[in-house]
């Protein structure tokens, strides 16, 4: 294993192709989503808090204030070329002429090299696709983070989720159809789903051979509606040990040439009901890499 390389991370994947670190700078554009407005349903997936999974920035900044502060900060730590990562809720959940003036913005700021969009499966047309596809076009490296959590559609029921996994092959076969380079976000320790049903779905994954992935262990925040479930015992959080051992395997199905975006959650401290191991995030990587190293593990391993 001395010459395999454990994990393909974002970092190293931004290095080798623009000479250079990049930060992702994270964005609330002030979206919503079917899920949340009655289209879908309302309150959200089960697992969401009242920012949507982000910043919560909108209601305070404008994106450009949003832009200006964080590209100040990055510097501040090295940094000289940004991705602008529109985070919170559905990002491409609005008529394409508003989409077109929140993604514009970008254009004022030179140092943003590339664009990333975060949404849900449902919130996909050609319409969108072909905005998007003009800012590839004039440049800019583009990619779609697309929440997908599980395979299995009785827990997608479960939390709420609001679309199914058909839904998600329907809106991944679009973007792989126009060239759109795809970050699939998974969640481990949902309700009702133990450790076979959660390697099932990376190994579903892994057949599609996704440009990128993001791997989050459920937490519990206050003011979620998973935390009520959380508290009557009807949901039980991971241990460190079991997601590490989770994220190492499931690393062993993909690609090797797979982007790992993300391999832990990063919850807010503020809020935070469970579990508490997530908030160090470095202890959390070095679990699933000691793992990896003792089981002689590396991604793409088993991968077929």
């Amino acid at each position: 294993m001395r010459n395999k390389r454990l994990y393909l991370s974002l970092k190293e994947f931004l290095v080798e192709k623009f000479r250079e670190k990049v930060k992702k700078i994270p964005l609330d554009a002030g979206l919503s989503c079917p899920n949340r407005d009655g289209t879908k349903g309302v309150g959200g997936c089960l697992y969401c808090d009242a920012k949507g999974s982000g910043t919560g920035l909108a209601t305070h900044f404008s994106l450009s204030k949003q832009l200006k502060y964080f590209i100040e900060k990055f510097r501040c730590q090295g940094y000289n070329k940004f991705i602008a990562y529109f985070q919170s809720f559905s990002n491409t959940y609005a008529p394409k002429e508003k989409l077109e003036k929140i993604y514009g913005v970008i254009r004022d700021y030179p140092e943003i090299v590339g664009l990333a969009i975060g949404t849900r499966p449902d919130c996909l047309n050609l319409e969108i696709i072909n905005l998007l596809k003009e800012f590839e076009k004039e440049g800019y490296h583009l990619w779609v983070e697309l929440g997908l959590q599980s395979k299995h559609n009785e827990t997608l029921k479960i939390i709420n989720r609001g679309h199914s996994f058909e839904d998600f092959i329907e809106a991944y076969n679009i973007l792989k159809n126009n060239t759109i380079e795809t970050c699939i976000h998974l969640i481990f320790g949902l309700p009702g789903e133990d450790k076979e049903m959660m390697l099932d779905t990376v190994k579903t994954i892994a057949h599609l051979k996704p440009e990128g992935i993001k791997f989050h262990a459920l937490y519990i925040l206050e003011g979620s509606a998973i935390a009520d479930l959380y508290h009557d015992g009807r949901v039980k959080e991971l241990t460190l040990e079991e997601y590490a051992e989770l994220v190492a395997l499931s690393l062993s199905f993909l690609p090797p040439n797979t982007v790992i975006h993300r391999l832990t959650s990063d919850p807010p401290r503020t809020g935070l009901i469970a579990p508490g191991w997530l908030i160090d995030k470095n202890k959390v990587i070095q679990k699933i890499v000691n793992f990896m190293k003792e089981k002689e593990l590396y991604q793409g391993k088993f991968y077929q």
